[in-house]
């Protein structure tokens, strides 16, 4: 799915949402554990499997529908990139594993094996380290989860999207609400306390009463991780063609920043923490693996179109990289077999660029940035030099959208709902200040 686009985030969302801060103040519930910037020796490492059965009408992410998979060369392209990467990046010890897609649950059990091995031997993947397979519930029957269990997986990202049939065939998906629950029951079984659900909302027609029914009912039958996402239409997918021709109604940006808004609400009545803009979790079960993109640690992507970020070794003073592979499968596998990895594009990412990444991608998360936190990334300009004396910065913290104090710099409940509203007026001052400082010609983080 990728991430929510965050409803409410024009001005009127951030007046409503100042509005409703000052009425109320919730408990501050966000106690996770301190955010440390990650050594180059550590990272987490994400497997893309290409491949589907169909393509959704809303999705545009990089997969193909082939006639036939040539999946031992898939595989054994998988294992050589990770290995390559694993030596050019010096990365000791992988922290997670996420195999997404794609449909991985398509791929072969034997296959997600083969990279783990590959990853053990290269580098040291911890025997309780998380290692999560997106899984659609028509491809994934009980005993092949069964296997990708027995191959090492520990955890599950189950695709279900919705539980209204209707909603389901307008998104082009291939199961039934039945058969999500089914496979929702069977993968608690399995996993208990790690299977993840993927709940939209903002779907054309789509009624906030219907879908808060709809999460009622998953929240009497879902384990302990689920993630809201609110529908982004794509130019180039079924779903956007039918909407810009009137045959389907474009999605009410208002009813959805109303379901997102009374869901997470449902969401926090429950037990639920929502530790990030779009994901919630109870009894400790966040994902560990996503929790390094949010806190800029490294990671690596293997697979045609991953991307990953992380100091390959040479590169002096641990200059970090964006790094994309290929896309199209066939053109990537032929670069694995001649090159060893199918890297097509590396960028450099200089101090500040990585600085605005720390800022956007902690502050979606419930524990934001705190002082040790930024410090990693930067030790000479601090949270309260960048934003202590912003007069606009100011006006958010007496609006209570946000709070600048001696854990470091973080949304509110009410401020997290309008994050891209508050990084308009964050990442100019960040850039502002960078541009006051010394310049320094030292890059990466």
């Amino acid at each position: 799915m990728g991430a929510m686009a965050l409803p409410g985030a024009g001005a009127r969302g951030c007046t409503a949402a100042a509005k409703m801060a000052q009425r109320r103040r919730y408990a501050e519930y966000a106690r996770g554990s301190p955010s440390r910037g990650p050594p180059v020796s550590r990272a987490a490492l994400y497997v893309h499997w290409p491949y589907c059965e169909k393509r959704c009408s809303y999705c545009n992410f990089n997969k193909y529908i082939p006639r036939r998979v040539e999946e031992a060369a898939m595989r054994s392209c998988l294992v050589t990139e990770a290995r390559t990467l694993l030596r050019l990046s010096g990365v000791r010890r992988v922290e997670s594993v996420f195999f997404g897609g794609g449909t991985p649950s398509l791929a072969s059990p034997s296959t997600v094996a083969a990279v783990l091995e590959a990853v053990d031997q290269a580098a040291h993947l911890p025997a309780d380290s998380e290692v999560t397979l997106e899984a659609n519930p028509t491809s994934a029957p009980g005993s092949r989860l069964a296997a990708f269990g027995a191959a090492g997986v520990n955890r599950l990202s189950i695709g279900l999207q919705s539980l209204d049939d209707t909603e389901l065939q307008l998104l082009g998906r291939t199961h039934s609400a039945r058969d999500a629950l089914q496979t929702l029951a069977e993968a608690r079984r399995l996993f208990p306390g790690r299977v993840s659900v993927d709940l939209m909302l903002g779907l054309p027609a789509q009624q906030v009463g219907p879908w808060l029914g709809q999460l009622r009912t998953l929240l009497g039958c879902c384990d302990d991780h689920i993630s809201l996402y609110q529908l982004s239409l794509e130019r180039g997918t079924a779903l956007f063609t039918h909407v810009q021709r009137g045959t389907l109604p474009a999605p009410d940006p208002e009813l959805a920043a109303a379901m997102y808004q009374e869901g997470r609400a449902m969401l926090w009545e429950a037990g639920f923490r929502q530790y990030e803009v779009s994901n919630f979790a109870r009894n400790g079960a966040l994902s560990t693996h996503n929790w390094t993109y949010w806190q800029c640690g490294q990671y690596l992507g293997v697979g045609p179109g991953a991307h990953g970020r992380f100091a390959p070794q040479g590169a002096g003073s641990h200059t970090r990289e964006a790094r994309i592979q290929t896309l199209e499968p066939d053109n990537w596998m032929k670069e694995v077999m001649r090159f060893g990895h199918g890297t097509r594009r590396r960028v450099p990412l200089g101090r500040l660029e990585l600085l605005e990444e720390v800022l956007a991608m902690g502050l979606r998360t419930d524990v934001g940035i705190t002082h040790q936190h930024w410090q990693q990334f930067e030790p000479e300009l601090s949270l309260w030099d960048v934003f202590g004396a912003s007069q606009e910065v100011k006006v958010l913290l007496v609006q209570g959208l946000l709070l600048l104090d001696h854990r470091g710099l973080r949304c509110s409940w009410e401020g997290l709902a309008v994050l891209d509203c508050l990084l308009l007026t964050l990442l100019p001052r960040l850039q502002e200040a960078w541009a006051q400082r010394t310049p320094s010609p030292v890059q990466g983080g």
